[in-house]
């Protein structure tokens, strides 16, 4: 006897009237008319099922903050980490663990069950690790959070940091980072590097380092990253986030760093939204896209994921939890608009994603978690397309969420009313 048996479901692979199996919380078969008995069952009536969607790269610390202690009124990246810097200090563990249970809410409303967040450790009481950690625990029924340490303000700029961070990981935290590009120069950048991957080569840990993330084409220290990687051995164990700069970057340059990225199995991760808000503030006419060069770093197979990175803080005012809509300014940022391309785009905020926080047992597969969204789409280019309503989510075999299928009632002239659904 099967828990749960989801019939005629639509799979991100293009496979049509399957049925999927689930017993004690596991994916135990996935074939065409299962004949089994079953607790439960659900007819997804030929709508896309998902692996749930996985955010590798947000800041819960400050989300949901906008407008506290005031707003961005400039938009770029300098003044967001200027305006956190006020807010630090009026922090309580109360207020960032409200603030990111609701925002945790709001994720798997949209089927987001797993996020890497970066949580600050420049400031030496810790509150910020203290609180995610302590959500961390109260979340882990239902989502998976794991979490960076972050030295916002440079690991050698910020006094203290190297100890703060220690100290957070010994806390608990799971993935070391960094953020090479705000040091005072380019040399001190490079030692944070080299100093943050001997550290997690030592104790065995994942890294994830904002890498970057400027319009300055000779802020390289993604080259740093991918070289430390190599000669520490932690290949497929690495990430550089947003990498920015790569998009000021010579041609010829770049066709040598995406080598060197691929050789190192470092993944990459864009910042659709925020890349396209805070990149390019410094420039007239023409403006850069402030995106890295998505397209061509797939073509090299180098795993490339999108992150959310902000929801309504001090560097971003908008923001919801879908990984769809990320998916969505990806794709016309990154010029992405082949079939192929659009797929990669739903690839990047599910296994791609998935793969660089090396979650275990991620996938619609036998022996996989029965973790899945059920959309209001036929495919993952209309799930993109329309921001697909999530119907059903589950994690675990355990239904955590649901909403009823978008529709419209037309009252037309000369045409009798009608209920259409929202496909398009």
């Amino acid at each position: 006897m099967l828990d749960l048996i989801i019939h005629n479901a639509t799979l991100p692979d293009g496979r049509q009237h399957m049925d999927v199996g689930v017993s004690a919380g596991k994916i135990t078969t996935i074939e065409a008319a299962l004949a089994a008995p079953a607790h439960a069952t659900v007819d997804a009536a030929g709508q896309l099922l998902s692996p749930p969607f996985v955010d590798p790269h947000f800041h819960m610390d400050s989300t949901l903050s906008y407008g506290l202690p005031r707003v961005n009124q400039s938009g770029t990246l300098l003044e967001g980490i200027a305006l956190w810097g006020e807010l630090k200090p009026q922090l309580t563990q109360d207020t960032i663990v409200q603030r990111a249970l609701a925002y945790c809410d709001w994720a798997v409303a949209k089927g987001l069950l797993a996020i890497r967040s970066h949580v600050d450790i420049c400031d030496p009481r810790l509150l910020a690790t203290e609180a995610l950690l302590h959500v961390k625990q109260l979340v882990r029924p239902y989502l998976d959070l794991q979490l960076v340490a972050f030295p916002q303000d440079g690991i050698l700029r910020s006094p203290g940091a190297v100890d703060n961070l220690k100290r957070a990981l010994a806390m608990g935290v799971d993935v070391v980072g960094g953020i090479p590009h705000f040091e005072r120069t380019m040399a001190d950048g490079a030692a944070s590097v080299k100093l943050l991957c001997e550290l997690a080569a030592v104790q065995g840990k994942l890294v994830d380092m904002h890498c970057d993330e400027s319009d300055d084409p000779h802020s390289r220290h993604i080259e740093t990253l991918a070289y430390e990687t190599q000669r520490l051995g932690l290949h497929g164990r690495v990430t550089g986030s947003h990498c920015t700069s790569m998009h000021s970057m010579d041609n010829y340059y770049v066709s040598k760093l995406l080598a060197l990225i691929k050789e190192a199995e470092v993944s990459i991760i864009a910042n659709p939204l925020i890349n396209i808000t805070l990149q390019g503030r410094h420039d007239s006419y023409p403006k850069r896209r402030g995106m890295t060069r998505v397209p061509e770093l797939m073509e090299k197979n180098i795993n490339v994921a999108f992150g959310h990175d902000c929801v309504m803080d001090p560097w971003y005012s908008l923001g919801s939890g879908d990984m769809l809509e990320v998916a969505h300014m990806g794709l016309h940022v990154a010029q992405m608009t082949s079939q192929a391309g659009m797929r990669q785009c739903f690839e990047a905020v599910t296994t791609n994603a998935a793969k660089l926080m090396h979650l275990p047992n991620y996938g619609l597969a036998p022996g996989c978690d029965a973790s899945f969204v059920l959309l209001q789409a036929r495919d993952p280019v209309e799930a993109i397309r329309l921001r697909a309503n999530r119907l059903m989510v589950w994690k675990n075999g355990r239904l955590l969420a649901q909403s009823p299928a978008a529709t419209a009632t037309l009252h037309l002239p000369g045409r009798p009313t009608s209920t259409s659904f929202m496909q398009g």
